[in-house]
């Protein structure tokens, strides 16, 4: 029989190197052997969540905190509640964690990265400094921060840490993506020979798909659209095959929705005095399209603050239907969902975005572009809420989403791998506001991007009227908002409005030519 530290190490080895069976069996052990140590509670909780069992692993964290209530405990205890999505606990976790005085780096970067799941990219920073600093060799720790500093505007101390991080690692592929995506290049300043030379040394297909897209980036920034598009279609092709993906699988989805939203609710099923009285600010459409730039518009109000892309809608109806799949949104969830009593939806809504509000006073948005799938659950669960649906040129649509890698593995994005993929996708949501619009008529507001940066101060003027906001003239400075953003606009939204982001498509008109065509068959019509 090994002794407690001999087990104690092969836990620890076993899930160093990955072999959660082994750290598991070494951890059980261990628990068996000495039950009233914190340790072995412990490592039998990492190995049980390195094992996908995470709310059995949360358990045997619990029973170590019980003994011994460590910042590595706890710091751990709030990673796996963010994965149980269990958010408020998993804040209250990470603040015990922080308060209790971390001091070793993995305790530090962890705390952050939890911290930066819940949005706080401010709290993510303070933590992901001292983790760099007690292991800066550490490529995780380093690239953390800097990506931190890049979500909060930070953009030449984010530019400094990438390239520290290139200085050391130079066939770092999120780096090179992470860092060309900081601002737009020119051909005088751009890391074009320095990307080629990394792509041609890249030996994954992970590696490979960052790359290229870093590189169809700055060759676009450059004004060079032929190789931007020759990296995009290589990405994009291999990228589609690797998944599977047939737009069957989203089609399916958008007929679910229809069919279970055939008719407008009865009348007293949106009962404003009902349970649920909170008013939302839903900001959601196409990826792509504008949302962020709106949700800055609407959060320079002082009466209202951004608490960013929520799954808030589409978890809780996916709690409350009760499906076994493992996807947040399929065709039986939509049509389970749909039978649900209203004020149910609503409270679990409320119940999980309150999670993510930044002050407790004021309106706050969601701008969760998927969001447009549920809108029949938000006009009939939340009576008060404000509802604005970007809108923009289908082409630029199109083009925006082929060219923009998005969570690499959500299903949300399947489609934008391919260019007619994302032109059937985008016909289906077209379809489907139509719906919406006859169904809850002058319940959302379609704001079109491009009359948006045509009109900005007229324009502004109706998405406060719609939202029952007062005029504001911080809302036409929203690129002095300081507040982070962690989304693909990050750099626009720093800067006044600006049109150079309309009909972006005619650069690549001629490889765009068959969405075109196809967009005029369906009676579409594009700018």
């Amino acid at each position: 029989m090994q002794d407690a530290q001999a087990l104690h190490r092969a836990a620890g080895e076993a899930l160093a190197r990955g072999d959660a069976a082994r750290a598991r069996a070494a951890a059980a052990a261990l628990v068996a052997q000495a039950p009233g140590q914190a340790a072995g509670h412990f490592l039998l909780g990492m190995a049980e969540a390195a094992l996908g069992r995470v709310t059995i692993g949360l358990a045997s964290v619990d029973r170590a905190i019980a003994v011994a209530p460590t910042p590595e405990h706890q710091a751990q205890r709030a990673r796996l509640l963010i994965l149980l999505r269990r958010e408020a606990d998993a804040q209250a976790a990470a603040d015990a964690a922080r308060a209790a005085g971390p001091g070793d780096a993995l305790t530090f970067d962890t705390i952050g990265c939890v911290y930066a799941r819940l949005g706080d990219h401010a709290a993510a920073a303070e933590m992901f400094a001292p983790a760099v600093a007690a292991a800066p060799d550490t490529l995780d720790f380093r690239y953390n921060l800097a990506t931190a500093l890049g979500f909060l505007g930070r953009v030449d101390e984010a530019e400094a840490a990438f390239e520290a991080i290139l200085a050391r690692w130079p066939g770092s592929a999120r780096t090179h993506y992470a860092l060309a995506g900081l601002r737009r290049q020119s051909a005088a300043t751009n890391h074009l020979p320095r990307l080629e030379a990394a792509l041609a040394q890249a030996q994954t297909a992970d590696d490979r798909l960052r790359l290229r897209y870093a590189l169809a980036k700055e060759y676009e920034d450059v004004g060079d659209a032929p190789a931007a598009f020759r990296h995009l279609h290589a990405a994009n092709t291999r990228r589609k095959a690797e998944i599977g993906y047939d737009f069957a699988q989203d089609a399916a989805i958008f007929d679910a929705i229809e069919a279970a939203w055939a008719e407008p609710p009865p009348a007293g099923a949106t009962d404003p005095a009902g349970a649920v009285a909170e008013a939302p600010i839903f900001v959601l459409g196409m990826p792509r399209t504008g949302t962020t730039l709106v949700d800055r518009i609407l959060s320079s109000h002082p009466d209202v603050h951004s608490a960013g892309e929520l799954q808030a809608m589409p978890l809780a109806a996916k709690q409350l239907a009760g499906t076994r799949s493992r996807v947040v949104i399929d065709a039986e969830t939509v049509r389970i969902a749909a039978r649900l009593d209203p004020r149910a939806i609503g409270a679990a809504y409320v119940a999980r975005a309150g999670q993510h509000r930044r002050r407790a006073d004021g309106r706050f948005i969601d701008k969760l572009p998927a969001n447009s799938l549920y809108i029949g659950h938000i006009a009939t669960a939340l009576p008060h809420a404000s509802i604005v649906c970007l809108r923009r040129d289908p082409m630029d649509v199109v083009w925006s989403n082929y060219k923009n890698l998005f969570a690499a593995n959500s299903p949300y994005y399947y489609y934008s791998y391919d260019l007619l993929d994302t032109a059937h996708f985008y016909q289906r949501f077209d379809r489907l506001m139509a719906h919406w619009r006859r169904l809850f008529p002058g319940r959302v507001l379609e704001l079109r991007y491009e009359d948006l940066v045509a009109d900005q101060r007229g324009q502004t003027e109706r998405l406060l009227a719609h939202c029952r906001l007062g005029w504001n003239e911080a809302c036409l400075r929203f690129h002095e908002n300081d507040a982070a953003v962690a989304t693909p606009s990050a750099a626009q939204v720093r800067r006044p409005l600006y049109r150079e982001a309309v009909a972006r498509w005619k650069a690549h008109a001629e490889a765009l030519e068959p969405v075109r065509a196809w967009f005029e068959r369906q009676g579409i019509a594009t700018g």
